[in-house]
């Protein structure tokens, strides 16, 4: 059974906070986010938002792309 969006996306953050060495807390100090929001987006728990997607991806330093990317999300 092929994984919802919200989970795909929350697998690929994680991925790529991990790849980064930060913890969740650390991600989400550089995002302006909580903590416990992080958590619920890589556990595919919330519907990221554009916005809240954008500020990750300019968190990691990376383009908002390679959050949807399909090889890896």
């Amino acid at each position: 059974m092929p994984q919802d969006i919200a989970a795909r996306i929350g697998k690929r953050v994680r991925e790529l906070r991990i790849r980064t060495g930060w913890s969740q807390e650390e991600l989400a100090g550089k995002a302006k986010m909580h903590r416990t929001y992080v958590g619920m987006i890589e556990r595919g728990e919330k519907n990221i938002t554009i916005k809240n997607a954008e500020k990750l991806a300019k968190a990691l330093d990376i383009p908002i792309s390679s959050l949807f990317d399909g090889d890896h999300a």
